[in-house]
């Protein structure tokens, strides 16, 4: 109650005679109240009616040792419920011989702990980062000089393989400076380096669609530390690229924050929209969608995600990457981005029979060369038929699975391409030879008896 309305009430009493007892009686204010504020009035007027602070305002009146035992308390993992904590400090401050503190005192002092100081005691240093360290906010300076790539689960369920229900999953590609959604992939099954390098490959290449500009190969590529990042398969594709792969802190996803803000965007935006969607209380769901007709969905949102205005950006993504105008660093060829990205290198030994991989045998008339050398081989996981081999990083041939439909090698080629190697040592050997018999023969040694020699092939004339 203010001071005006106590003087309103107490006026009656100085102005109009009004005995207080009968102010008691008709309003809600005690004889005893009523006696104090006519005291004050009397020493101070109507101004000593109004509201006093207290001297002790803002501290509290538990003792010092009560209040560091309620803390250490409420600080100490796992964190005992509030009834068990006053039960507790009560029990402490009678052993102390103190005030024992209310209910409401233990919670008031709970209550009034720093949360960051909560964080870091209850849920870890981790936590307490997450949740309460100043962060700084990094943009690239310009187009492709970094993406991010990662994983979603989609929060939907679609007709897979065989008719089954399927939950996918979805691989973007993301510009750091424009926001661009340059590449994406759908899935089903668990993430893999081929599902990435997918994504990748059309994030890099550029696009049917003359909308859709982003393309050419990124300075740094900035992703987690899942199993298909971290592959050999994708280091040496970037190596050879000359992509530098950035793999953020364990346990720190902040870095990747814009691309974790799409996957919400799209979740909210799109999925919320179409039949099949895992929204909260959602049960006994049944797929509506196929593969084909999600993956299209996906498609259309991302090409007007690229297209309307970006809020922290003023302008769309994709006016963002295109900028002034510049020319992005490409490949040389679809074929070389195929053959690093699609392909996986493996080291295999040439055997006289060809190369043995996955259980099957692979020949080409060109290995003849290579019998017993160790060289690289490539092949796409999707289709191993054939695969591709070199021979520290030189292109050779591309070898041909022997059981494959379109293999036409006769006995007549391996016999042409045995010839041909022979030859080429045989060149070899007299080139060396002169150089070998130059050298003094030995004193009082006979010469040895001709051989003849055993005539093995067609060819040794």
């Amino acid at each position: 109650m203010s001071g005006d309305e106590r003087w309103w009430i107490l006026r009656l009493h100085v102005e109009d005679q009004v005995p207080l007892t009968a102010l008691a009686r008709t309003t809600d204010v005690s004889l005893r109240t009523l006696q104090r504020w006519h005291h004050l009035y009397r020493n101070g007027g109507v101004a000593a009616l109004d509201d006093r602070p207290r001297s002790d305002a803002g501290t509290r009146r538990t003792s010092r040792e009560t209040i560091a035992f309620i803390e250490r308390l409420a600080l100490t993992r796992p964190r005992p419920a509030l009834a068990t904590l006053h039960r507790l400090a009560a029990a402490e401050a009678e052993r102390l011989g103190r005030a024992v503190p209310s209910y409401a005192t233990v919670r008031e002092i709970v209550r009034s702990l720093d949360p960051a100081l909560v964080t870091l005691a209850l849920d870890g240093p981790a936590a307490y980062r997450d949740r309460h360290e100043l962060v700084f906010r990094r943009r690239a300076e310009r187009p492709n000089q970094t993406w991010q790539a990662d994983h979603t689960q989609l929060d939907i369920l679609v007709f897979g393989t065989d008719a089954k229900p399927e939950r996918p999953w979805l691989t973007i590609v993301m510009d750091d400076y424009a926001r661009a959604i340059c590449g994406y992939t759908v899935f089903t099954g668990a993430p893999s380096a081929m599902n990435t390098a997918l994504a990748l490959r059309q994030a890099i290449w550029r696009k049917a669609d003359p909308t859709w500009a982003m393309c050419g190969l990124p300075d740094i590529l900035h992703v987690d530390h899942g199993s298909d990042f971290t592959s050999q398969h994708l280091e040496r594709t970037a190596a050879e690229l000359r992509i530098r792969i950035l793999h953020s802190t364990v346990g720190r996803p902040q870095g990747r924050g814009k691309i974790e803000r799409f996957f919400r965007t799209i979740n909210t935006e799109l999925l919320a929209t179409l039949p099949g969607h895992l929204g909260p209380g959602s049960k006994n769901l049944s797929p509506v969608l196929d593969f084909a007709a999600l993956d299209q969905a996906i498609g259309s949102f991302i090409a007007n995600y690229n297209e309307r205005p970006h809020r922290e950006l003023g302008i769309s993504p994709r006016d963002a990457w295109v900028a002034d105008g510049w020319l992005p660093r490409m490949p040389d060829s679809l074929e070389q981005l195929d053959g690093l990205l699609l392909t996986v290198p493996k080291s295999r030994m040439v055997q006289r029979d060809g190369i043995h991989f996955q259980g099957q045998r692979y020949l080409a008339p060109t290995l003849a060369p290579f019998v017993g050398h160790t060289v690289t081989i490539r092949y796409d996981p999707r289709d191993i038929s054939e695969i591709r081999v070199y021979d520290r990083d030189t292109f050779v041939c591309v070898a041909v699975d022997e059981a494959h439909p379109n293999l036409r090698l006769s006995l007549r080629d391996i016999e042409t391409a045995r010839r041909a190697r022979r030859r080429v040592l045989r060149h070899a050997i007299n080139d060396r030879i002169p150089i070998a018999t130059t050298r003094e023969e030995p004193r009082n040694v006979a010469p040895a008896p001709h051989r003849r020699r055993l005539r093995t092939y067609e060819e040794d004339d």
